[in-house]
């Protein structure tokens, strides 16, 4: 009699595994269609970071840090909710409030999947080429995303907060009305990193 409730026990323990597996969108994404490519830095270069490579590679001309890039670039480019190619997606609060993180949009590869090239995203100064993206958010509106890691050859297990696209164009049509929710809300922060909020 035991050992019957154990099989049930185990049946339900590998049944709710599987259901979590479904209900994550990146868990439905393989391999990439391209690999990914990694180019370290010179030896007597200084890292690169990941503002200047995306003001270098992108149209968006902007100065400072990666997280005040989405504020600065309000009527001097434009601003979506969704990628584009050559546009600059903007990561931020992830690791604080003055943390942030840009890259520049390679390829739409699916309604969920970009890619996009990027530097200093590891902190080791590297640049990343062709680099994996997936919209893991519920509603599919790119306010939450997972990164292809390189280094281990799969979707990382992080999930990043996104203000948004920047560029390619000018001006703002970003509707304020209809803006992703706040990405740098240590709240919201906290919650999705719970998981109580996709």
């Amino acid at each position: 009699m035991l050992s019957g409730w154990i099989k049930i026990v185990a049946l339900a323990l590998v049944a709710a595994g599987l259901a979590g597996c479904a209900s994550d969108p990146a868990s439905y994404y393989g391999p990439p269609a391209r690999e990914p490519q990694l180019t370290l830095a010179a030896p007597r270069q200084m890292p690169l970071q990941c503002a200047p490579y995306a003001r270098e590679h992108s149209s968006v001309k902007l100065y400072g840090d990666a997280w005040t890039w989405w504020d600065k670039a309000a009527g001097k480019f434009s601003r979506q909710p969704q990628p584009e190619s050559g546009a600059v997606i903007v990561l931020a609060g992830y690791a604080g409030p003055e943390r942030g993180h840009v890259a520049v949009v390679r390829s739409l590869i699916s309604p969920r999947e970009i890619h996009v090239d990027h530097a200093n995203w590891l902190g080791d100064g590297a640049i990343y080429l062709d680099n994996p993206v997936a919209d893991v958010s519920e509603n599919n509106d790119w306010s939450r995303v997972r990164i292809w890691n390189i280094k281990t050859g799969g979707w990382g297990t992080r999930i990043y907060p996104v203000q948004g696209f920047i560029g390619p164009g000018s001006g703002d049509p970003f509707d304020q009305n209809q803006a992703l929710p706040d990405a740098t809300d240590p709240a919201r922060i906290a919650r999705a990193e719970l998981g109580e909020i996709q």
